[in-house]
């Protein structure tokens, strides 16, 4: 570890933040956050109980009131402050999410941005919170339609974008006046302490976003989920937890926003221009190292085309160097564990035996620290397992289709439907793909879709409410309507 890289950890803080305080965590044995890179630790932190999170929600639930009446302006300027800390620390930032979760710190850097976008956004949309008022259609009175916070929220964030799925949560309810509890994944809680800090700094009341890093995520989340006092739950992460967390959320009838699993159909037709297919695909599948729910997952390609497609794809997947994200020359990181590249291992192997080609990568690599080589696999069986699965790692497999209703019904053909890619020249057929494809977000010639602007979210499987845009702070309003009669 470089004297930088240590400087920087001596500023994250290692407790829980509870009511505007550092506190120790009355769990079992503290966390030690890894290195994927290495294998090694980078900093031990916090442990909490289930008595802290009650304690969080203690916090969070005592001071909703005050902060919902709170004016909107100076929730925005709050959130404005802290924008700005991230900005001026952004090289800080970059650096911290590399290290625990193991990206290149150019796509770090890139993180940082983004998810730092949601905090402007948000600091601008805390004021533009309105409502209606009319007539009603017979003319007895006049109608009033008003937006409030929902209450106090429970945001359960994952582990492979550690600043970006914090702030798309935490920027909307402090803009809303919600109040919150964080709970950031066990391996990469690092950034989020950081960010908090960073809120703190902007001058955000005690009390009002309070973070707990635990071990015993159920033991932890559940009585949080179960107390009536909690009015809302945010969830990032597999389709299965989230299945659990609704049946949980279900009994008080809480506010959800889940966003969940996906599996990215990436489709190629015969009048693609190639080359933007490719670079497309790189940015679809090898964004975050393919550890991303928006990652292209099934290569839907036309069989006129594919084998030129695999070239090309693996060509430039084999340019790839493999490292330590902060080391000077990596373009692709790890994966999060060791667990993520057996995984991969047997994918590969599996794959090969249904019949499918190994044209580039296919194996892990190194001694110490978590890496698996870039892959594209050719000749997939359109029935293979490895479609039906969220790969979550830098493995590509291409399937061939002849006609555009092969390749809808393939691209459909899943639970999921978080977002979809494809590419071709025929303006036509991309507007039938805009209808046909099930997903809540498409990218259609291009293979990057996320902005802050712009509502995140999908369908089926893949999840319930947006993040990001207009429709971001509604996941924190209830709608109330008032009938004043005429006089």
């Amino acid at each position: 570890m470089s004297l930088q890289e240590a400087e920087l950890l001596a500023k994250v803080p290692t407790g829980l933040y509870i009511d505007g305080k550092w506190v120790e965590g009355r769990g079992d044995a503290p966390i030690a956050v890894e290195d994927p890179s290495t294998g090694k630790t980078l900093l031990t932190i916090a442990n909490a109980s289930a008595a802290d999170g009650i304690a969080a929600l203690d916090a969070a639930a005592a001071v909703q009131d005050k902060w919902a009446k709170t004016a909107p302006r100076e929730r925005a300027e709050i959130l404005r402050r802290t924008f700005e800390i991230v900005r001026d620390r952004a090289e800080e930032f970059a650096m911290l999410i590399s290290l625990e979760m193991g990206k290149p710190l150019a796509e770090a850097r890139g993180e940082v941005t983004y998810g730092n976008e949601f905090v402007r956004w948000f600091s601008e949309e805390a004021a533009r919170i309105g409502g209606r008022f009319g007539s009603n259609p017979e003319g007895t009175g006049k109608m009033m339609i008003t937006k409030h916070p929902v209450g106090p929220a429970f945001a359960i964030t994952p582990w492979n974008f550690p600043l970006a799925m914090a702030t798309r949560k935490i920027a909307p309810a402090i803009a809303a006046g919600c109040t919150m509890i964080v709970k950031p994944a066990e391996l990469t809680p690092l950034t989020t302490l950081y960010f908090v800090k960073a809120l703190e700094e902007a001058g955000l009341p005690a009390g009002v976003v309070n973070v707990v890093t635990t071990s015993t995520s159920s033991a932890t989340s559940a009585p949080i989920i179960a107390d009536p006092r909690l009015r809302k739950l945010t969830f990032t992460g597999s389709t299965g937890v989230g299945v659990k967390l609704l049946q949980q959320a279900a009994v008080n009838v809480l506010r959800t926003s889940m966003e969940l699993g996906g599996n990215a159909p990436f489709l190629v037709f015969e009048d693609a221009d190639l080359d933007a297919a490719v670079t497309g695909a790189m940015q679809a599948k090898m964004r975050n190292i393919g550890q991303a729910c928006t990652a292209a997952n099934r290569f839907i390609v036309h069989e006129a085309v594919a084998d030129e497609f695999a070239t090309k794809f693996a060509a430039k997947m084999a340019e790839l160097n493999l490292g330590r994200g902060v080391a000077d020359g990596t373009t692709c990181g790890p994966v999060i564990n060791s667990a993520a590249r057996a995984n991969m291992e047997r994918l590969v192997e599996l794959t090969v035996k249904e019949g499918a080609d190994v044209v580039v990568g296919g194996e892990s690599v190194g001694d110490e620290g978590y890496f698996f080589k870039p892959t594209v696999l050719a000749n997939v069986p359109a029935d293979a397992s490895i479609l039906k699965e969220e790969i979550f790692g830098p493995i590509a497999p291409i399937v061939r289709f002849k006609t555009e209703e092969e390749a809808v019904r393939l691209a459909n053909n899943t639970e999921y439907g978080l977002v979809s890619y494809a590419f071709t020249k025929d303006l036509a057929r991309g507007m039938r793909l805009v209808d046909s494809l099930e997903s809540g977000m498409s990218g259609l010639n291009t293979g990057l879709v996320s902005n802050a602007a712009a509502p995140f979210g999908g369908v089926k499987a893949s999840g319930l409410g947006r993040e990001g845009g207009a429709e971001g702070i509604e996941e924190y309003l209830e709608t109330r309507y008032v009938l004043v009669p005429n006089l």
